[in-house]
């Protein structure tokens, strides 16, 4: 029996294979776990599971769930790596990846994994029409854009050139639009940046058309942070056109979700959004305040541990410490703001560990992906750039001073344009430390990776005009796309 198959996870335990088994009624039958490739948009529950599965694929171990996160702070200059642990992103702290690294090819292949499902929903949804509503098949195509939209950026930022850097020129990643069951389409030259930025803004421009402005029910607290809504593509927009350099459209986006000049500051459309009062609460434990944008959540049935749980190695077994000469240093950062009751500080050697995402297993956390802070400080830097100093200091003293009202930024800090975009990265740095920022934050601006050093292990600084300034493309799109280099 021949049988060509890629099989994609869904909810309910569903299991999506394609067969061209020929064979006997006997050797044809699909086992009731499974759904045959021209029956998964025959039901509405069907469909459903599709869409929930391509939210499971973006939480992958080593994607959205935490690894991906990882990599992209230790990254920066923020921590200190103890072990030289490759299992543990070592080699993202070291800036030595190499093209058969494993997480590079188990980060590959789970964006492309929500690239595929997303295309699948996207092609399948309009050739099977009466089996949802059509505003359920608008929700449902907008989702799955958001997804394929994120999953683009991820790649991207991580495996190419900044798009700053030659107005998106350079060569980034495989553009796949189509649903791929088998290896036949698999040959796929590269876009350019620009063309993949395009692409993801298209996406989300059209995902924010379709996309319900708000969840309605009994679940509307949960679906509103674990599933895409119109500020949802609104708000991955701001941290696209910040990429891009485009800080009038940052602006432009960020007004839709900021309408105000002065705080306090709130969503007046779709989801009302806000800072809350408690900055640890809504990291720890209260995972569905109007804060939370979109998160991707774990339970006592679907969580991860030991080295695929990100609260396991930056805090459990202590892998890296906070660099007393990163942000952690910083004056703007003192022991008043509630944002210090993150970190794990042990007396005998006066090390800080990050324990912002739990001290032991299991790891029941909603994990934030986009968090309303984060708009805030997209808004603040762009208005910064763009000449509005006075709304980029409100903006950024409002997600200051949430965590720490005593404090008051030194006159120096915000008194030109490029003192206060200083203060707004290392707001930043504070803000949103361990939630996947720092790398490209550095790369977006073309800085220069800084040098660390630790009392064992070292990593030397990596400028824009170093090979290892992005990370390679996976060796298994090397071996299996012959126009890959094309």
């Amino acid at each position: 029996m021949k049988n060509t198959v890629l099989s994609y996870l869904i909810a309910g335990g569903l299991l999506l294979t394609v067969s061209s088994c020929s064979e006997t009624k006997y050797l044809d039958t699909v086992p009731p776990t499974q759904v045959r490739s021209d029956e998964i948009f025959a039901t509405p529950s069907r469909i459903l599971g599709l869409v929930n599965g391509t939210y499971k694929s973006l939480k992958d171990a080593n994607y959205y769930g935490g690894r991906f996160q990882l990599y992209q702070d230790v990254r920066g200059e923020d921590f200190i790596n103890t072990t030289g642990n490759s299992f543990t992103g070592y080699d993202s702290w070291a800036n030595r990846y190499n093209s058969g690294s494993n997480d590079i090819n188990n980060l590959w292949t789970a964006a492309y994994a929500t690239i595929n499902q997303s295309n699948i929903i996207i092609d399948g949804i309009p050739k099977n029409p009466g089996i949802i509503s059509t505003d359920l098949a608008a929700q449902y195509t907008g989702e799955a854009k958001f997804l394929r939209a994120m999953a683009y950026y991820s790649l991207v930022t991580a495996f190419a050139q900044p798009y700053v850097k030659d107005n998106g020129a350079s060569k980034a990643v495989p553009m796949r639009l189509q649903p791929e069951t088998t290896m036949e389409n698999n040959d796929l030259a590269r876009s350019t940046v620009a063309e993949v930025y395009a692409q993801i803004l298209k996406d989300l421009n059209e995902a924010e058309a379709s996309l319900p402005s708000d969840y309605t029910g009994s679940s509307a607290p949960t679906l509103r942070v674990t599933r895409a809504h119109k500020n949802t593509a609104i708000a991955l927009k701001t941290r696209v056109y910040l990429n891009m350099g485009n800080f009038a459209k940052v602006v432009e986006e960020a007004k839709k979700m900021v309408p105000q000049t002065t705080a306090p500051f709130s969503a007046t459309t779709g989801v009302k959004h806000a800072l809350q009062p408690n900055i640890v609460s809504i990291i720890s434990s209260d995972y569905t305040t109007t804060e939370s944008i979109l998160s991707v959540p774990f339970s006592s049935l679907d969580m991860y541990s030991g080295q695929s749980a990100i609260g396991y190695i930056y805090n459990n077994v202590s892998e890296y410490y906070l660099n007393p000469a990163g942000v952690l240093g910083s004056s703007q950062w003192p022991t008043t703001d509630a944002r210090r009751s993150f970190l794990r500080t042990v007396t005998s050697s006066g090390r800080s560990y990050l324990a912002k995402f739990g001290q032991n297993a299991p790891y029941l956390i909603y994990m934030p992906l986009i968090r309303y802070s984060e708009v805030l400080l997209n808004y603040a830097e762009a208005a910064a750039e763009t000449g509005d100093v006075t709304l980029a200091t409100n903006l950024l003293k409002a997600v200051h001073t949430r965590s720490d009202a005593s404090y008051s930024f030194p006159a120096a800090a915000t008194a030109t344009k490029e003192a206060l975009v200083s203060s707004i990265l290392v707001e930043r740095r504070i803000e949103l430390l361990g939630e996947g920022f720092r790398s490209n934050d550095l790369l977006r601006r073309l800085q220069t990776i800084p040098a660390k050093t630790g009392p064992t292990l070292s990593a030397t600084a990596v400028t824009p005009s170093s090979e290892n300034y992005v990370w390679p493309i996976s060796n298994n799109e090397l071996v299996t796309n012959r126009l890959i280099n094309q």
